[in-house]
């Protein structure tokens, strides 16, 4: 629980201010009492301020603040503060209640008998800070002279009162700068020349002008500036400035969503997926309350919190990494995208662009997490309560940079935070490339050559990867590489590209933030479909390069869980069943079209004892996909033709041979799945099979990939101990070096060590797991850290239903515990967020499968228990319909895409759940949910056809 959500339950509860404040007191002592005083006191002025937008003009949230500042848990001059920087929003902008928090103000400054120095304005206080109290109060006075007339209220009146005693305490402006003289000037001329002030506040206004003035340079170029600066501070004047929550908990829905993004980079709505990402921004953006800038600070704040909890105590981590290279190289090129794409109609063109920059102070605020992310996670080299500027942060520069690199904000407001950046930050491999004469693109087409050697390619990607800066350019070039060697079926230069990617993990982790992976996986297959080695002049050589392509889908495929995708290029569906079949074995007679020549031409060639071993003619009339299909059943017949004795040993092991070198090598991930499957179906009484296996697994000629793949089915296949039962077949073999083969290539320890895979009975239950990162998302969430839940695994944990009811389970327990929102955030996130086409739509089932067994329960339940059950299915059914409406608005206004992400269009779920509800509106709970509902204005507003059932 936080404090708006106290302050809001006691106000709906009809709790007294005074017994409110003795709860907030004590919520204080326990919950804050490491808080500084001013981030306590502000956090009390918002738990009550919020409250007005629903409930505009209430004496009894008058009387709430009244007490706090009478007891002086909260001071002054901090409402005041609050309350201007609140006035701001217009969810506030009503003459009622900015002319009844005004009266609070000016009630208790004339109570106090103090003067406006020491009463409003805290003793000391910075001239610069005393200035932006005062163009709040502009801004003020601006809107209540833009609001309708009230007869009842007189804020203009107000209004204007407290901006001539703030003026008054405003004695020396020596210390302010030029630029900071020429906003402030901008913005009280704009007072003076548009709106009727009254009699007392002209002439002090119009002193306050003339003081300024005379800071004023005559430089037309600081004063284009100044306008600009003054545009973005009036734009930051209709933000929003109230959080509908504490901070913490405003992480929590960007944070699921950037998560998402990371968990599902390589497929659709993940990071490398550019439109579909922006159109999930686009969604959020249209279904909360946020201003623009707010939302850009929340989700830059929310990407640097996962980024500093991704860092361990003892330094960073591949997951730190990751998260590096996203918020640095990706989010901004995803925010460049979406300010194209997202603007609200009821944003102007010019508050719009400016967003982003009046967003980057609010970044710049988090000291913490910007010191943690320099650090490494250790304690800092600087004190987050002194007046060090953040700018002198490495993370800022580079980030900065990338903004600026990517055209979201101007060098100006660059020159404001960082008038060094030039000087600050020089990206390495820009750098290198400058010198060398190229652009970003042509350095990685010259580096990425066929003549450069390992080495050269190893030091290239570790320079690139610790630059996120140039993870962009990286990724173009080999996008483009994958397009044009796909069209001109060029094996050398995809070769050589997925010979890197398959080795190198850092450079799919570049590019799968940037570039769709499954696009690539397309590409790559459409290639092997479609290529022969029929006029080529070396087939020998182009089969090695083709190997390295088959390498590179099989481990992508599996390393990103691509396995039931369909592959398109253009507008061509690629079918990858040879690639999932390419590990089973096929009898003879289940040979079709070309695999019987095929089969009888390369048994001919590898395992005839006459056999001049592996021609041209061979490679040229052999389709790479027939060979990856056929080879398991090459070795299951030489196999079968040793343990008949009708092939000597000898014979089998050189045919064996040629599948150890780069001609052949690639084929193996197919072969050693079958042989792991035979030795299984045969209780390990399969010596020849085991003594292949054997072969290959440990030979140095095994591609990496391959091991990779194949390690976990043989540590399942010999754990150590190994059961007793079977092992009287493995007297004559022993597994240890094949259990050390496939723990090197998991990054296992190389000692031996007892049960390398041990299986806790606490998590057999798979469900049981799910359960747990469902609780751990929450936990994070209630606790003001980032929340993350990778839905795609929870799937695969157990059946949707299953995953849906302990979801509720957990949702309800944080419920129970006075905490609605993380609950109803984590669900609306779960229900609403597209994933791949291969996983089932969460939405429709939870509302047509799940929910009616919720309501039906619920009617058995007690007063207390039905009332919060009732109010969370309210929360997540109100707020998961418009929250999937507004992305399916975003898909089409974005991506153009007219679809229904979700498995049914949102309309026809309302629908049909408003019918279903009414069906049951005999039953106590399904009546209240309809009542709730259709008491929600903006829900009807959303959702007729809703109203019009009920």
């Amino acid at each position: 629980m936080s404090l708006a959500e106290l302050t809001r339950n006691a106000f709906q509860s009809g709790i007294t201010a005074r017994k409110w404040l003795a709860l907030c007191k004590l919520f204080i002592s326990k919950n804050l009492s490491h808080n500084a005083a001013h981030s306590i006191e502000t956090e009390i002025s918002n738990s009550v301020l919020v409250l007005f937008r629903d409930y505009p003009g209430d004496p009894t949230l008058q009387g709430y603040l009244k007490e706090a500042i009478q007891d002086g848990v909260l001071s002054l001059p901090i409402f005041l503060t609050a309350f201007l920087q609140a006035a701001q929003s217009a969810n506030l902008h009503n003459p009622a209640t900015l002319d009844m928090l005004c009266r609070v103000v000016l009630d208790h400054h004339y109570a106090s008998g103090m003067p406006t120095m020491g009463s409003l304005v805290p003793f000391g206080e910075p001239t610069t800070r005393l200035l932006s109290t005062v163009q709040y109060a502009m801004g003020l006075l601006r809107t209540a002279f833009m609001l309708p007339v009230s007869h009842f209220h007189q804020l203009t009146t107000s209004a204007s009162e407290l901006l001539v005693l703030l003026l008054s305490c405003v004695t020396d402006t020596s210390q302010i700068s030029a630029a900071q003289a020429m906003l402030y000037l901008a913005e009280a001329n704009d007072l003076l020349q548009n709106v009727r002030l009254h009699a007392e506040l002209r002439p002090v206004l119009e002193t306050f002008a003339f003081s300024l003035s005379m800071l004023v340079p005559d430089d037309p170029n600081q004063a284009r500036e100044a306008q600009m600066m003054h545009t973005l501070q009036f734009a930051l004047g209709r933000g929003e400035t109230v959080l509908s929550a504490s901070s913490e908990t405003d992480i929590v829905a960007c944070s699921l969503i950037l998560n998402h993004l990371i968990f599902c980079r390589a497929s659709d709505f993940g990071s490398g997926d550019g439109p579909h990402a922006v159109a999930i921004f686009v969604g959020l953006l249209r279904g909360s309350s946020w201003a623009p800038w707010m939302f850009y600070a929340q989700l830059i704040i929310s990407s640097l919190t996962c980024l500093a909890q991704s860092i361990s105590p003892t330094g960073p981590t591949r997951a730190s990494a990751i998260w590096r290279a996203f918020t640095i190289g990706r989010l901004p090129h995803l925010l460049a995208a979406f300010r194209k794409a997202g603007r609200p109609e009821a944003i102007s063109e010019s508050e719009w662009h400016s967003a982003l920059q009046i967003a980057l102070p609010h970044v710049l605020q988090r000291v913490d997490l910007l010191e943690k992310v320099d650090n490494n996670g250790q304690p800092g080299g600087s004190d987050a309560g002194s007046d060090k500027s953040v700018v002198q942060h490495s993370f800022i520069s580079e980030f900065l940079y990338q903004l600026l690199s990517v055209g979201v904000v101007e060098q100006a407001v660059v020159a404001t935070i960082n008038p060094n950046l030039s000087n600050d930050f020089h990206p390495r491999v820009a750098t290198e490339a400058q010198e060398m004469g190229v652009d970003l693109p042509g350095y990685f087409e010259a580096k990425l050559c066929p003549e450069a050697t390992p080495e050269d390619i190893e030091v290239l990607l570790y320079r690139a990867w610790k630059d996120p800066c140039c993870h962009a350019a990286f990724a173009e070039v080999v996008v483009k590489r994958f397009t044009t060697s796909t069209k001109n079926l060029d094996a050398e230069s995809l070769g050589l590209v997925c010979k890197m990617l398959s080795k190198h993990e850092m450079a799919l982790d570049m590019l799968s933030l940037h570039a769709k992976i499954s696009d690539l996986v397309a590409h790559a297959l459409a290639f092997i479909e479609d290529y022969d080695c029929e006029t080529v002049g070396d087939p020998q050589t182009a089969v090695s390069h083709l190997g390295d392509v088959v390498l590179f889908v099989e481990t992508t495929i599996v390393r990103f869980n691509l396995a039931s995708l369909s592959f398109k290029v253009g507008e061509r569906v690629i079918n990858p069943d040879y690639m999932r079949t390419a590990g089973l074995q096929l009898r003879p007679g289940d040979l079709k079209g070309d695999e019987m020549p095929a089969f009888s031409s390369w048994t001919k060639a590898l395992f005839d004892p006459g056999s001049e071993g592996i021609e041209d003619t061979i490679l040229r009339t052999t389709r790479p996909k027939t060979l990856l299909k056929i080879t398991p059943s090459l070795f299951s017949f030489a196999i079968a033709q040793a343990m008949d004795r009708k092939m000597d040993k000898e014979v089998l092991n050189n045919g064996i041979s040629y599948f150890l070198g780069p001609l052949l090598n690639w084929t193996l991930a197919g072969v050693i799945r079958s042989l792991l499957m035979d030795i299984q179906r045969r209780s390990y009484n399969a010596p020849v099979h085991l003594e292949v296996l054997k072969t290959l697994l440990t030979s140095s000629s095994c591609p990496p990939t391959v091991l990779t793949l194949s390690a976990p089915s043989v540590l399942r296949l010999f754990p150590d101990p190994f059961p007793q039962h079977s092992k009287r077949y493995l007297q004559d073999f022993d597994p240890k070096p094949v259990r050390q083969a496939a723990r090197q290539a998991l990054g296992l320890p190389a000692e031996e060590v007892p049960n390398p895979m041990p299986m806790d009975p606490s998590t057999t239950q798979w469900s049981s797991q799910s359960r747990q990162l469902i609780a751990n998302a929450l936990s994070a969430a209630r606790s003001g850290r980032a929340p993350a839940l990778d839905i795609d695994r929870c799937l695969l944990l157990c059946p949707p239903t299953k995953f849906l009811g302990a979801l509720w389970t957990q949702l309800l327990l944080a419920a129970t515990m006075a905490d609605m929102e993380a609950p109803r955030r984590l669900a609306t996130f779960v229900l609403t967020v597209p994933r791949s086409p291969r996983l089932p739509p969460l939405l429709p089932i939870f509302l047509h499968m799940v929910l009616p067994s919720l309501v039906a329960s619920a009617d058995g339940m007690s007063g207390t228990e039905q009332t919060i059950t009732v109010e969370l299915l309210v929360a997540v059914i109100s707020s998961s319909l418009t929250a999937a409406l507004h992305l399916e608005w975003a898909l089409l206004t974005t991506c153009g895409e007219e679809r229904f992400v979700l498995g049914q269009s949102v309309t026809s779920m309302a629908r049909r759940l408003s019918a279903d509800l009414k069906r049951r509106g005999a039953g106590t709970t399904a009546g209240m949910i309809l009542q709730r509902l259709t008491a929600m204005q903006p829900f009807v507003a959303n959702f007729p056809s809703f109203a019009a059932e009920v």
